[in-house]
């Protein structure tokens, strides 16, 4: 019987070790579900971790390679003009925003506080208010490399995972600016990643419980005992929140997808009523952790705005008639009033007549057709010549974002065709990320909604090139010739990211150099 764990990377079997004891040979004759849950990792677990190492400590090079240089005479540029004051009130008062002169507070307290934390090592500087950000795109690389290799079972390929990210332009300047979407991406990322793991060690119990000869004590299986990678899920999707409202749906998709792994699990092993048995033995504790504790994270974010007496709308209920629910504690009712005043400020944010000059509707956002300005200033010197010109464009880099598509069908395809779980696994994560964006068309939107996409872009395509590498019972010939094109793409990636490179990071260059960088009239 054929083992559920395809291995594009083309290790052989004799190379890859379970996870636990080998199971004892059957009987002849009789049906074994137990090899469908055989859970297998590469052996290379030391090769492993200095690869991750190594591209993560590469990715900390770049991310952080002259992080101060751009900005408006020293102060902060595009959005950092919202979130790096906040913060720095964070840091002054405890962990709140208390200027109401300051009203704009559109999002919750972490991504700020993180902020915060950078500004209180290095000081209010752009490197002290971007540092934060830039480690976290950095741990955003080691992440990737770690998970499409569990996905994969190869480390080559978590390999080129990782040198994708490291060359994704918009996860790079995202990395490099003050704002809240990386520290979004790197939480939502971190929860795919626990929620893989959380499969594995599934399938793991359930296939030593077919060991056990356990399997039909229950006709619902087996319980599945705490899974505390699925809690540590739950703690990044309530971090995720907490940095930004969307997590949500996040919690949403990943709640529901942790349950179908479930029920795919049971029957794998041969549960008689497998979705019966989801729903009954799983759809709890699969709400305690990824409802529940999201929850009580995003709460506990709030911490330093409950301590306090002078933080925004702190004490609404004492100067609002409008506040009501009277049964709740005045703390959670003042907090549920700033809760509705951002969410009116969201709702009425939209321009259906008036678009900003850099705004970039969703159906923009997968080939990144309308990247976004951050920085410009003309008549500077360092190019060489009397004039030049500084630019930090927020654009992924063409030669990834402009193959979403065919990667979205293709998953599509092997997802649905060939139930490829972990075609599907990515079209969830990316799927909430962009599609609940069509509930309102008219608002207000920009391309950096579009960082939490960015890692899962580039899981789709691991997954592709891993087909086109092909497996270790290819012929050899079929080998070299896929490793090649691989090769050979990853090169384009990275020279593509290398010529963007001096409009991601603010360097001078003339006038025609930056002509040359706008492709398309839509960059403009």
């Amino acid at each position: 019987m054929t083992v559920l764990v395809p291995n594009p990377g083309g290790r052989s079997a004799d190379e890859l070790v379970n996870v636990g004891r080998r199971p004892p040979a059957r009987q002849p004759g009789e049906s074994d579900p137990r090899p469908l849950l055989d859970v297998t990792m590469p052996t290379d677990r030391l090769r492993g971790w200095l690869v991750t190492i190594t591209i993560t400590v590469v990715a900390g090079l770049v991310r952080l390679w002259d992080l101060g240089r751009a900005t408006n005479e020293g102060t902060p540029v595009f959005d950092e003009k919202h979130y790096v004051p906040q913060a720095w009130q964070m840091l002054r008062n405890g962990g709140y925003e208390d200027n109401p002169g300051y009203e704009l507070v559109a999002h919750p307290p972490v991504g700020k506080q993180l902020i915060a934390v950078g500004e209180w090592l290095l000081g209010y500087n752009p490197w002290g208010w971007r540092i934060m950000a830039a480690l976290s795109g950095t741990l955003m690389v080691l992440l990737i490399v770690r998970i499409a290799r569990r996905m994969t079972r190869s480390t080559l390929l978590g390999a080129i995972a990782g040198v994708l990210l490291i060359c994704d332009g918009l996860s790079h300047v995202q990395s490099r600016v003050g704002m809240l979407d990386i520290f979004q991406a790197m939480f939502l990322l971190a929860a795919f990643g626990c929620l893989l793991v959380d499969r594995d060690e599934v399938r793991s119990r359930m296939w030593q419980v077919c060991v056990d000869g356990r399997l039909d004590a229950s006709k619902w299986g087996p319980r599945l005992g705490f899974r505390w990678w699925r809690f540590g899920a739950g703690l990044m999707l309530g971090l995720a929140c907490g940095v930004k409202w969307n997590g949500i749906y996040y919690i949403m998709a990943f709640g529901l997808l942790s349950v179908i792994w479930d029920a795919l699990a049971r029957r794998a092993a041969g549960v008689r009523y497998p979705w019966r048995a989801a729903l009954v033995r799983d759809t709890a504790p699969a709400l305690w952790s990824l409802v529940a504790i999201p929850l009580l994270v995003y709460f506990a974010t709030w911490a330093g705005w409950f301590a306090s007496e002078t933080a925004t709308d702190r004490h609404a209920t004492l100067v609002s008639e409008d506040v009501g629910l009277g049964f709740l504690p005045d703390p959670l009712r003042s907090l549920l009033y700033y809760q509705l005043n951002v969410l009116d400020f969201h709702t009425h944010l939209v321009t259906p007549k008036n678009p900003h000059p850099w705004e970039s509707k969703l159906w923009a956002w997968p080939m990144g057709m309308r990247p976004m300005l951050y920085y410009y200033e003309s008549g500077v010197t360092g190019c060489g010549r009397a004039s030049c010109v500084e630019a930090t464009m927020l654009i992924g880099t063409p030669a990834m974002w402009w193959l979403a598509l065919p990667v979205a069908g293709w998953a599509v395809w092997r997802a649905t065709s060939r139930m490829d779980w972990r075609y599907a696994a990515v079209l969830v994560g990316y799927g909430a990320g962009y599609l609940p964006w069509f509930t309102n068309l008219d608002r207000q939107m920009y391309y950096f909604y579009a960082t939490p996409l960015a890692p899962f872009l580039v899981l789709g395509i691991v997954l592709v090139l891993g087909e086109v590498l092909g497996t270790a019972r290819d012929h050899f010939e079929r080998r070299r010739t896929g490793l090649l094109a691989v090769a050979l793409y990853v090169g384009l990636v990275v020279a593509n990211f290398v010529w963007l490179w001096p409009i991601l990071n603010g360097e001078p260059i003339t006038q025609e150099h930056w002509q040359a960088e706008l492709w398309l009239p839509s960059w403009r």
